[in-house]
C-alpha cells in the first residue's frame, strides 16, 4: 500500500467517525494533513473538494446526517462483521479474531466502539505491518466499503467521501468474491412472534 493510500485511510478514519465538536473544529488540521501527506495534486484536490462541504453543514445537521446515513443501517453501517455475516452468531467469533489481529498489529484501541468499527480498522490498516492477515483485512474492508458505496444515495455528501476510498485505496471485489461473502450473511429474524404465547 502506498504512503498516500495510508494517509487517506488516516483521514477517513477521522471523517467517518461520529462528528463531534472536536472533529468539526479540527477540520483545518485535516486540510493541513492532506496538503502535507498527499503528494499528488489530483488526489489532494479530490479529497479537499469532497470533504470540505461536510464541514459547511452546521454541526447538529451533520450529526443528524451521520446518524441517518450509518447508524443501525444494514447496508451502510460501519461495522465490518455486520457486512460480512449479517445477524449471524458467527460475529462473536469474528470479533475475537479481529481483537487478536489488532494486538498483532501492535495497535491499542481505547475507543467506545466494538472491534469491527470500520474507521478504527482504517487506522489499524494504515499502521499495520505487512503480512497475510493484514492483506486479508484489506480485502475484507474493500468488500464492506464497496457495499457501503453502492448503497449510499448520490445526493448524500458521505457518498462522495466513501468514493475517495474506492478511487484511491480499495479495489472493488470481483463478482465471485461478492457472491461468496454475501452467501455467508444471515438476515435478522424480524418476523412477529405468535401472540399470545401460552406456556405450559
Amino acid at each position: 500500500m502506498t504512503n498516500e493510500a495510508k494517509a487517506i485511510l488516516m483521514i477517513m478514519s477521522r471523517i467517518l467517525d461520529y462528528p463531534d465538536q472536536t472533529l468539526y473544529q479540527g477540520y483545518p488540521e485535516i486540510e493541513e494533513y492532506v496538503n502535507k501527506e498527499i503528494g499528488s495534486v489530483n488526489m489532494r484536490n479530490e479529497i479537499l473538494e469532497r470533504t470540505a462541504p461536510l464541514f459547511k453543514i452546521p454541526l447538529l445537521g451533520l450529526q443528524e446526517l451521520y446518524v441517518d446515513t450509518f447508524d443501525y443501517k444494514d447496508k451502510t453501517g460501519l461495522y465490518l462483521t455486520a457486512h460480512e455475516l449479517g445477524d449471524s452468531r458467527k460475529r462473536g467469533a469474528a470479533l475475537i479474531k479481529l481483537q487478536k489481529l489488532i494486538v498483532e498489529g501492535g495497535f491499542e484501541y481505547h475507543g467506545k466502539e466494538i472491534m469491527d468499527y470500520i474507521p478504527m480498522l482504517f487506522e489499524l490498516l494504515a499502521h499495520a505491518p505487512e503480512g497475510e492477515n493484514f492483506e486479508r483485512l484489506y480485502r475484507r474492508l474493500a468488500f464492506a466499503v464497496d457495499r457501503i458505496h453502492k448503497n449510499l444515495s448520490s445526493s448524500n455528501p458521505y457518498q462522495r467521501i466513501v468514493d475517495i476510498l474506492m478511487m484511491f485505496v480499495f479495489e472493488a471485489p470481483e463478482a465471485e468474491e461478492i457472491t461468496l461473502l454475501e452467501n455467508q450473511r444471515e438476515e435478522a429474524d424480524l418476523e412477529e412472534l405468535p401472540y399470545p404465547m401460552l406456556y405450559q
